[in-house]
């Protein structure tokens, strides 16, 4: 698991997915959660623009990062 470090209350997905260079851009957010299996704390979660907040673990086709304080 990767400890992921985000300022403020929360982090966006797409803004996420942008830090861990996984898109280029939000435009690309629809068909990344496509082709990928995605959970938020053990649920399957595929809202494009959903809120992850620190202690949060996120799980990208089984690769796993807790979200801390920055």
């Amino acid at each position: 698991m990767k400890d992921i470090p985000i300022d403020g209350d929360y982090i966006q997905r797409d803004q996420f997915l942008k830090k861990l260079d996984y898109i280029s851009s939000g435009g690309e957010t629809g068909a990344f959660l496509e082709g990928h299996t995605i959970t938020l704390n053990g649920n399957k979660d595929h809202e494009k623009r959903k809120k992850i907040r620190k202690d949060d673990i996120r799980s990208i086709d089984g690769e796993e990062f807790h979200m801390t304080g920055a």
